[in-house]
Parts: C-alpha cells; structure tokens; sequence
C-alpha cells in the first residue's frame, strides 16, 4: 500500500531526531487528548502506518498494518509487541479494535471518490468506539500552501535532513493531485523520495457523511487537539469518528 511508504519518511524524521523521546510524547499528547473526550482508554488499538505514539502505546492489545518490514523492525526493537495485520487480510477482523488510528490525512490518500468512501467504511468497519484521524481544511486552504506544504529541517548535531512535500493538482479534476516527499541529507548532499503518491481532498462535513454512511454516531473535530505531521509544519485537525 502507498501510506506505507509515506510513513516510511516519519520513521526516518523521527529516527534522526535526537529528541525523538519529546517527539513521541507529543504525539502521545494527542491521542490522550481524545481519551479524555471519550472518556475511555482504549485496551485494544489498530494503528495504520507508522506513528511515533505507537513506541508509547500502553495497550494490551496493539496492531498495526499498512506498514513496511523497516518499520516493523523498528517498533520490535524498541521492545514493543504488536501484531502485523496484513492490508489484505483487514476484512477478517470486523469490529475487532477499540480504537483505530489513522493519522498524517490518512484518508486523502486515494485515487477516486469511490475509494475514498471505500477506505472510511473498511476503516470504519474496524472498530468499535472510535476512530482517530487527521484532516487539514482544504476548504480555506491558503494559496501558497497549494504547491508545497511547509518544509521541515531536523537537525541531530552531525548533519540535518531537509523534508520537503510537493503537491501537483490535476487540473481537470480540482479534488485530486498527487505528491511526493523529498528528503535531502546534509552534509552527505544525498536525496531520498517517496512517492507519487494520489490524493484527494478530504471536507469535515464529508468525512463526516461518508462516516455515518459506514454507521458511526457520531463525528467530532476537536477544537483544542491539532497535529503537526514530523513531514511539515502545516497543522492538521484532529477528527474522531464515533461507533458508541
């Protein structure tokens, strides 16, 4: 699957950063953030792709799918147990996970309207109290965050690395484009890409339909939560999508 080599990029930031322990409590910050609004401490949890909250993770029960063996490898080695679900097979565990976790716009990565729907209701389908997930507003997005999102440099002491996101918007089709991130290592002048990957917008109010079409109660943009990717310094709205 493509996000998983687009959080391959994530593991590589956070992999390089020398406060990578600040950068996971951060982005265990947010997941907290919405316990508290649902008032429950999810004992079984799916993560989609690589996230830095997953080496944080207290659940007895973790998953994790649409992730690469590099990943894998990684979270194994920091001494946390989880279970590798592949993409395919994700259809045989129907309201299997308390909590599902899909963040970095993970909904935008599709190549049509109909996948798009077809990822929320598999996605959906997985849980049984809520889903969390991430969504910037396309509706007032601003011009010249249109081509490229805002770049990050990670510096560790002997060299930095420079992320860079590039949009391309079809121009018959203004829901869809497609991008690439660029990773340029210093002093080593070496680069590294992931992609293309397709994408789609993503409105709140049709996440929101999409989300109660696939049988959610509810859906909720937490007003005081926002996630900043460790690829850009754009913020994301934090979105829970609610079953109970």
């Amino acid at each position: 699957m493509p996000f998983k080599k687009y959080t391959n990029a994530v593991l590589s930031a956070l992999e390089f950063n020398p406060k990578f322990h600040e950068v996971i409590a951060r982005k265990q910050e947010i997941l907290d953030g919405v316990y508290r609004v649902e008032n429950l401490t999810p004992q079984s949890m799916l993560f989609i792709g690589f996230n830095p909250a997953i080496l944080s993770c207290q659940a007895p029960k973790i998953a994790v799918t649409e992730i690469s063996d590099q990943a894998l490898d990684y979270i194994a080695n920091s001494g946390i147990k989880v279970k590798h679900i592949d993409s395919s097979q994700l259809d045989q565990y129907k309201k299997s996970f308390q909590c599902v976790v899909a963040m970095d716009e993970y909904f935008t990565f599709a190549d049509s309207d109909q996948a798009q729907q077809q990822t929320i209701a598999k996605i959906c389908n997985l849980a049984t109290d809520f889903v969390i997930s991430t969504v910037r507003d396309y509706k007032n997005m601003d011009y010249k965050d249109r081509d490229f999102s805002s770049p990050v440099v990670v510096r560790n002491g002997t060299g930095k690395k420079i992320f860079v996101e590039n949009h391309d918007w079809d121009l018959r089709d203004r829901s869809a484009w497609t991008s690439m991130i660029y990773e340029i290592s210093e002093p080593a002048n070496s680069l590294t890409s992931y992609g293309v990957f397709n994408r789609r917008t993503m409105f709140f109010k049709q996440l929101a339909k999409f989300s109660i079409d696939a049988g959610a109660v509810n859906f909720l943009v937490h007003k005081n939560l926002m996630y900043k990717s460790l690829l850009k310094k754009n913020y994301e709205h934090v979105v829970t999508i609610e079953f109970k």
